[in-house]
């Protein structure tokens, strides 16, 4: 559908069809427009955890977690 079809189209509708065709690509504008996008590395969760002994090896901390509740379970 081209840009002339879509605004004929349009047209063709009663006036609260036109509305809440308007509403909608305002709603789609909002949803879709580029927004100013941090670095991952600039989010305030990143580091949250920095001062944490158990926080510094999170792959043996995950590890650990993991045993702790699998055993709970088992038991």
């Amino acid at each position: 559908m081209n840009t002339v079809q879509l605004l004929d189209d349009i047209k063709l509708l009663p006036p609260e069809a036109q509305h809440q065709v308007e509403d909608f690509i305002a709603f789609l504008k909002m949803r879709y427009l580029s927004t100013d996008k941090k670095k991952l590395s600039e989010e305030e969760f990143i580091g949250l955890w920095s001062d944490r002994v158990e926080m510094q090896d999170s792959t043996e901390w995950v590890r650990d977690i993991r045993k702790s509740e699998w055993s709970k379970n088992n038991v």
